[in-house]
C-alpha cells in the first residue's frame, strides 16, 4: 500500500497537472467512492446481512426493484446530499431528478447515476455494480430542472464504475485516458492497479443476449451468423460468445482483454428504440469506452453525440473493440 498510488492521491495529482480540475471536482469523486465502498460493503455480506430479494416496488421503467436497488441508490444520495459539491442528482431508480435540500449547500456539478447496475444477478451471487456520470450545471442556474441535464455525452467531466465482483474495482475517465483502482479491504482505500486500460482493436469475443435473435435487425443478425460461423464461415475464425446480464461486468471484460458488447435495436417493443438508458448506462460507458480506445455506437451514430430529449430515454448500444464495432456500423450502413 505505502508503495502504490492511491484513488486520493491520483485525483489530487490529476488536479494539481490540469487547471480544469478543481478541488470541488476531487472532493465529489472521493465522495462517490465513498458511497461505492458502502455499497461493496452491503454486496458482499449478502444473505447475512438480509438484503437480497425484491423489495417489493417498481421504479420509474416498471422494473421490479432489488432491496439492494433501493439501498443502494439510498447509499449514493446519502454520502452526497451534504457535502456541498452538487446541484442536484438524478437516478435511474427515480422518476424526478433530486435536488440538493435547502439546509444543505449547494455545488456546481450535477451526479447521474445507476446505483446498481445488472440487479438481477444479486440473488445467484454474480458480479454487478455501480455506473455514474458528472456533468457541471449550466452557469447561473441556482435550481436545477430536469432539463439541466440533457447534456450530450461529450459535455461530461467524469464517468466511471464500480465493479463489485472477486474484488471490488473503481474504473473512471476525465477525459485523459481510463484508470482502474482496486479496493484494498484491509485499509479501505482504492489503490491504482490497471493505469491507462487501452481496448484491443481486434477480438474474438462477442456478447449478446441471443434470446433475442428473432427481433434483431439485419446487420446484427448478419455480423452475429458470421461470428458463429468461426472458420468455416466468411469472416474465417472461431468467436466466443458471452452474456452476464450485467453491463458493467461486460464492458470490464472488454477494457480488460477486448470484446464487442451489442444491446442493439430490435423489434421486439417497437415503442422502444433501444433498450440501456443513454443518460445512466450508455453515456457514462460509451465515454469510458472511448477514452480506453474503442467505439461506441447506436449502429447509425455515435452515442455521446446525442442530444438527450428525456431523463429516461433508451438508446441502442454497440461498443467495444474498434475494429468489429466498425464492422457493424458499416453493416448498417450497407442495410
Amino acid at each position: 500500500m505505502y508503495n502504490s498510488v492511491s484513488l486520493t492521491q491520483f485525483i489530487l495529482e490529476e488536479q494539481r497537472r490540469y487547471s480544469a480540475v478543481s478541488g470541488e471536482f476531487t472532493a465529489l469523486l472521493n465522495d462517490v467512492a465513498t458511497a461505492c465502498k458502502v455499497i461493496s460493503a452491503a454486496v458482499n455480506k449478502g444473505a447475512l446481512a438480509g438484503v437480497l430479494g425484491g423489495a417489493g416496488s417498481d421504479n420509474v421503467q416498471g422494473e421490479a426493484q432489488k432491496k439492494l436497488d433501493v439501498i443502494s441508490n439510498d447509499v449514493v444520495i446519502g454520502c452526497n446530499e451534504w457535502t456541498g459539491h452538487l446541484a442536484a442528482l438524478a437516478s435511474e431508480e427515480m422518476e424526478e431528478i433530486y435536488p440538493i435540500p435547502a439546509k444543505y449547500p449547494r455545488g456546481k456539478y450535477l451526479l447521474v447515476f445507476d446505483p446498481l447496475d445488472g440487479s438481477s444477478n444479486i440473488d445467484v451471487n454474480i458480479s454487478v455494480g455501480t455506473i455514474f456520470s458528472i456533468l457541471r450545471c449550466p452557469e447561473g442556474v441556482k435550481e436545477p430542472t430536469a432539463k439541466d441535464f440533457l447534456q450530450p455525452g461529450t459535455q461530461q467531466v467524469c464517468a466511471g464504475y464500480a465493479l463489485y465482483g472477486p474484488s471490488t474495482m473503481l474504473v473512471i475517465t476525465t477525459g485523459n485516458g481510463v484508470d482502474g483502482f482496486t479496493l484494498d479491504q484491509s485499509v479501505g482505500e482504492f489503490v491504482l492497479t490497471h493505469p491507462k486500460m487501452k481496448i484491443p482493436a481486434d477480438t474474438k469475443e462477442f456478447a449478446i443476449n441471443a434470446s433475442n435473435s428473432r427481433f434483431w435487425e439485419p446487420p446484427v443478425t448478419r455480423y452475429i451468423n458470421e461470428c458463429l460461423a468461426g472458420k468455416t464461415g466468411p469472416r474465417k475464425q472461431d468467436f466466443n460468445m458471452r452474456w452476464v446480464a450485467s453491463m458493467v461486468a461486460e464492458v470490464h471484460r472488454i477494457l480488460t482483454r477486448g470484446g464487442i458488447f451489442l444491446y442493439p435495436r430490435d423489434t421486439k417493443d417497437p415503442s422502444k428504440p433501444g433498450r440501456l438508458r443513454l443518460m445512466y448506462e450508455a453515456n457514462p460507458m460509451s465515454f469510458i469506452v472511448e477514452q480506453a480506445g474503442g467505439v461506441s455506437s447506436t449502429g447509425r451514430e455515435r452515442i455521446l453525440d446525442i442530444q438527450p430529449d428525456n431523463l429516461h430515454q433508451r438508446v441502442p448500444v454497440i461498443l467495444g473493440s474498434k475494429n468489429e464495432v466498425d464492422r457493424v456500423i458499416q453493416y448498417h450502413k450497407e442495410s
